[in-house]
């Protein structure tokens, strides 16, 4: 089955920089989009940036000019540059792949913490 591997994130002070990195077992082109979400404790997951195959970007207002999504195509790999940290971006993290094969599939990684603390 698809798997999606995961690594970065960890702990950084408000107004610090992470980046989280997602390798897929199959080709980044073989998925309609990828993309981030997140989950903090009590809440529900939320996107928080998303690629298409073709380029397009897309980011929830609450990350947007502080997150940025991009693809290595030759390391097969999508990452999640995070700047401007602030404490309410403390979650897990998680990379999502999409693909429609006549149904819409989601695949997603294990889950990265980031925590935004002093």
């Amino acid at each position: 089955q698809v798997q999606l591997v995961e690594s970065g994130g960890g702990l950084v002070q408000p107004g610090g920089s992470l980046r989280l990195s997602c390798v897929p077992s199959e080709i980044i082109f073989r998925f309609n989009s990828m993309g981030w979400y997140r989950q903090a404790p009590g809440k529900q997951r939320e996107l928080v940036a998303a690629i298409t195959n073709g380029g397009s970007t897309n980011y929830p207002d609450s990350v947007k000019g502080r997150f940025t999504i991009s693809r290595d195509n030759a390391k097969n790999t999508v990452y999640l540059q995070m700047n401007s940290l602030k404490p309410e971006d403390t979650a897990v993290y998680y990379c999502n792949a999409q693909r429609i094969d006549g149904l819409l599939r989601n695949y997603w990684g294990q889950g990265r913490q980031v925590t935004v603390s002093s």
